[in-house]
């Protein structure tokens, strides 16, 4: 027997290796088997199929050192799905592999999973066997009323004596729910009348509470359901374009009801973990612990048991899950929702895969004969496309829930305001006078800066020198809390300095403003109100998001200042006032996707204002308030933005016209990676001609010390992937095989968002 295995290495996509006789009974697709690559190198390895063809080879054909698992823990689908990833994205599957299996199931990692264990209090062998010996015991315990009450505690809480079915229950639940400590304890252990032990416990949350009824759709609602259904019998793919507040997620719920009762399982994918403990305890409340939850911030040991949980037969049915939730052992999906299908978070940048969680979602929903329905206030101009050309369904929602109107936005022009020297800060006085105004009426207020940090510059004001990151070419962010210069690529950290190192001048200014700087001036302005900051600085903790976000529900913080996290679907109900500071900024990236996704910012973020029955407001700073896209935000004019995106994009070849591929070549030697860089596109274009641009060095051209160099590669749709992976492996494998670039990285992205 030999068996074709998936390593977690870049290098091919699957290795030959042979079986002893007295494990060949234990293999099956999906094994984790333990092998030997290079000299002394041990691995876990995927078994991705088996056959008894003796392979052609000059090389050694190993044996597999032994099965790690009885079980596989893989599915068929989840082979076929990895094969298609490397495929489309311009990987090896050792690097799906790599990205994708929790760390605690691997040989080669440092991290073990471990079975969680719990201490447990029992009635001694001897009571257990002759409970009325037990009036005995509180004879005794007369005069130790500490100890009696801990007992009584136990007895009503496991049932022992009582008819009902006994339950087991933990020292902590037990001490917890007698308000006792551990001295009476070991003195009911020590007289042998209780007694403890070790047992296997699970780490995932269970629900204990009584669900709740599901909320009936209203008129609006139950006609895009209806819609959606109908859609379903005939394509695999739906797009529901509803306004924000529009009741999306309660037509979710309702979907995935009817998939659980044909005994099949959902993926709801959110692109944010700041989202998750909204909808979690929405959907828990409604299906308890039929629900699974997914993302990055849960230990290893928690993913390894959600992901054998899922290979069980009546593991969970629906999961909740950011983008790698898409990765999971799913017995049989029926439907797959991705909620703010636009979101640039559903695309992984670093490592390969550079996959997107909505494109790989549909393929794999594909592979499970699953729906996928796509919901979205501001569709991704991708799948309006798809929904418009037939490819997908539609469906609209144009009314928000319970009818309350969009909230109502003004422009002001800062430049103007600056001119006639009437905005000394960040606010202009018609913002900080709504500010006022919304707090007086005890309503809470948003703040949305897309940048964090206290300035995104510092320079000098006599000589313009600007500090610069020592391993990326990049300028580097002042953060005032910690009195440093950061990295926002490498994540390395420089001492502020006193004067310019160029010139020596003493002054050095601040020129833009981050999230940190907002929260300054606005404590200033308002020194008696709560006020909490949103974005990567201040929730690195594993409870930040959930912390800052049920603050703000429950009326504890009156502004919260935030970048994009806070664009993203959450559901605020007392939110009288959204201020956007600086819209211009949204719109000068050097990006073919800029307008489109400042709009979605923009409207985004001004979703969040009068989410019940009252109207908000929104106050939009900007120094081009005559902009076609400022005017789109203000006017909710999706279908004007869209179409003067898409005359663009098809006069410039971009998507959904042609396909992006971005080959980037990395190298510590500038002037190696740029000769390297001309001689792969010149290659390429002998076969690819004028479908190859560049190669061009990158706004950031230089992270962590490598110097970089871009190609982009613009492909018709209808090209065959397959032969462009052939020649672009072709190419690569020359350009590697010459000794001067041998060291050279080059790494795919494919369907880039920049």
């Amino acid at each position: 027997m030999f068996i074709e295995v998936i390593l977690p290495v870049p290098l091919a996509d699957t290795y030959t290796y042979s079986v002893p006789p007295e494990m060949e009974h234990q293999i099956a697709s999906g094994s984790l088997v333990l092998v030997e690559f290079g000299k002394n190198k041990h691995y876990s390895g995927i078994v991705a199929f088996i056959h008894q063809i003796t392979p052609v080879t000059h090389f050694e054909v190993k044996p597999i050192l032994s099965v790690e698992n009885s079980q596989p823990v893989l599915r068929r689908p989840q082979l076929r799905f990895w094969e298609w990833l490397s495929q489309y994205y311009l990987c090896k599957q050792g690097e799906v592999y790599k990205a994708v299996l929790p760390a605690g199931f691997k040989a080669e990692s440092s991290v073990k999973y471990s079975q969680k264990k719990e201490t447990y209090i029992q009635l001694s062998e001897s009571y257990r066997k002759d409970k009325d010996s037990l009036s005995s015991v509180f004879d005794s315990l007369k005069k130790a009323p500490k100890q009696e009450k801990l007992l009584l505690a136990y007895l009503e809480y496991s049932r022992i004596i009582s008819n009902q079915e006994h339950r087991e229950i933990s020292k902590k639940e037990l001490l917890e729910k007698s308000r006792s400590n551990d001295t009476t304890l070991n003195s009911l252990i020590n007289k042998h009348i209780l007694e403890v032990y070790e047992k296997e416990v699970s780490r995932l949350k269970s629900y204990t509470l009584e669900l709740k009824a599901f909320n009936q759709l209203n008129t609006l609602q139950q006609q895009a359901y209806g819609e959606i259904i109908r859609i379903f019998r005939e394509k695999d793919v739906c797009l529901l374009h509803g306004v924000t507040s529009a009741g999306k997620t309660e037509i979710y719920i309702h979907l995935i009801n009817e998939v659980l009762k044909l005994n099949r399982q959902a993926l709801f994918l959110l692109p944010e973990i700041a989202l998750t403990s909204q909808i979690t305890s929405r959907l828990t409340q409604i299906f308890g612990n039929k629900v699974g939850i997914y993302h990055s911030k849960i230990s290893d040991n928690e993913r390894v048991e959600i992901w054998n949980n899922l290979l069980g037969n009546d593991g969970y049915q629906i999961i909740l899950g950011v983008r790698s939730s898409i990765f999971l052992p799913f017995r049989d999906l029926g439907i797959v929702i991705v909620d703010e299908e636009h979101e640039t978070s559903y695309k992984q940048q670093d490592p390969a895969p550079r996959y997107h969680a909505r494109n790989a979602a549909i393929i794999l929903a594909n592979m499970h004969g699953a729906k996928v329905l796509l919901g979205s206030a501001t569709p991704s101009l991708e799948s309006y496309y798809n929904a418009q050309t037939g490819k997908y369904g539609y469906v609209t929602l144009n009314k928000r829930f319970e009818e309350t109107e969009l909230p109502e936005i003004t422009t002001v022009d800062i430049k103007e305001l600056k001119r006639k020297k009437r905005m000394k800060g960040l606010f202009s006085p018609l913002l900080t006078e709504k500010i006022q105004t919304a707090l007086e009426n005890k309503e809470q207020v948003i703040l949305f800066q897309n940048r964090r940090g206290f300035a995104p510059m510092i320079y000098c004001k006599i000589c313009d020198w600007m500090p610069k990151c020592k391993y990326c070419d990049v300028g580097l962010t002042y953060h005032k809390k910690y009195g440093q210069l950061i990295c926002h690529y490498c994540g390395k950290n420089y001492e502020l300095p006193m004067v310019c190192p160029e010139c020596g001048n003493q002054e050095l200014r601040e020129r833009g403003f981050g999230t940190e700087k907002v929260e300054e001036e606005i404590r200033a302005l308002f020194p008696d109100v709560k006020v909490s900051r949103m974005d990567t600085d201040t929730t690195r903790q594993k409870n930040a998001f959930e912390d800052i976000i049920r603050d703000f529900e429950k009326g504890n913080t009156q502004i919260l200042i935030g970048t994009q996290m806070i664009s993203k679907g959450l559901d605020f109900g007392n939110v009288g006032l959204v201020g956007i500071l600086n819209a211009d900024t949204m719109m000068n990236f050097l990006d073919f996707r800029a307008h489109e996704r400042a709009y979605q910012l923009m409207a985004q973020v001004a979703g969040r204002a009068g989410r019940r029955k009252k109207r908000g407001e929104v106050i939009l700073q900007t120094s081009h308030p005559t902009h076609p896209i400022i005017q789109a935000v203000l006017n909710n004019d999706y279908p004007t933005m869209y179409e003067s995106q898409m005359e663009e994009r098809h006069l410039f070849r971009y998507p959904p016209f042609f396909r992006i591929i971005e080959i980037t070549l990395k190298h510590k030697s500038e002037k190696l990676v740029e000769e390297a860089a001309n001689v792969f596109a010149s290659n390429l274009r002998a076969s690819l001609a004028d479908r190859v641009l560049g190669p061009d060095k990158p706004v950031v051209g230089k992270i962590q010390k490598l110097h970089l160099r871009r190609i982009i590669l613009k492909i018709e749709i209808s090209a065959s992937l397959s032969v462009l992976r052939r020649i672009l492996e072709e190419q690569k494998t020359v350009l590697l095989h010459n000794s001067s670039f041998r060291y050279v990285t080059v790494q795919y992205d494919v369907d880039p968002l920049t």
